[in-house]
């Protein structure tokens, strides 16, 4: 995949989450779920839409690495806002969620297309 094409799956991917999360906390609130596992499974969801579009690996790597890359993301954004970097901007640290896990995730799969295209050599 050329280098513009990636960066414009990533940046889409990015505006995705950013768009998609307050859609996907509403769903959560009116289903009464936990919000994490909510933005979980729908971050989840497009992580694997993704995977089957870019990837085009075998479909059970395409999943693992999806849901793998959600979760970790996840993860690494509610650690990153627990450090209060950016406390004096974002008083409630919902936007560095938001922010830092599409930044991680953006991240993670470009590390991911790397192992891909160095493994095909």
């Amino acid at each position: 995949m050329k280098p513009q094409i990636r960066i414009l799956s990533y940046s889409i991917l990015f505006f995705l989450y950013l768009i998609s999360t307050p859609i996907i906390l509403k769903i959560g609130e009116k289903l009464k779920t936990d919000p994490f596992l909510t933005l979980g499974f729908g971050y989840a969801v497009f992580n694997i839409i993704y995977a089957f579009i870019a990837l085009k690996w075998k479909p059970l790597l395409n999943v693992i690495y999806a849901i793998a890359i959600a979760s970790l993301a996840l993860f690494l954004a509610l650690k990153f806002t627990n450090l209060h970097l950016l406390f004096e901007y974002d008083p409630y640290q919902v936007k560095t969620a938001i922010l830092a896990n599409a930044v991680f995730a953006v991240i993670f799969w470009e590390i991911v297309y790397q192992v891909k295209i160095r493994m095909k050599k």
